[in-house]
């Protein structure tokens, strides 16, 4: 299983990253992808996902507006598009292989998982 986040880095309040997934062909064929995020102290928490032909994605109510998920399957890379960047988005955040083509909010419907990109907003 190969599944591998990067992007990250510290940024001010309101400036944009671009998380990347890349998984193997093996890993990724015609599953769904999920982005989850983990604050310290906290537990790891749905970000958003998209479906394996890209038709679905859903993610959280506070990143709704500010945050897009997106596949390139020959790639076999996901994106997670940050926006508007705020202090409470501080946290690592790691991409997830679903059991199906379908990627729900619920890390049960995963079963890999990366290694996770720090992401840190500054004020």
């Amino acid at each position: 299983v190969q599944l591998q986040a990067s992007g990250g880095g510290l940024v001010q309040a309101g400036d944009s990253l671009r998380l990347s997934c890349t998984t193997s062909k093996r890993t990724s064929s015609n599953n769904g992808i999920g982005w989850f995020r983990q604050a310290p102290g906290k537990e790891r928490e749905f970000v958003a996902s998209i479906s394996w032909r890209g038709g679905n994605a859903i993610y959280q109510d506070n990143v709704q507006d500010r945050f897009t998920i997106s596949r390139d399957n020959n790639r076999n890379t996901v994106y997670l598009q940050m926006n508007s960047l705020k202090p409470e988005d501080t946290a690592v955040y790691y991409c997830a292989v679903s059991r199906s083509s379908y990627a729900g909010r619920g890390r049960a419907d995963y079963q890999y998982w990366g290694q996770g990109t720090q992401v840190t907003v500054s004020s």
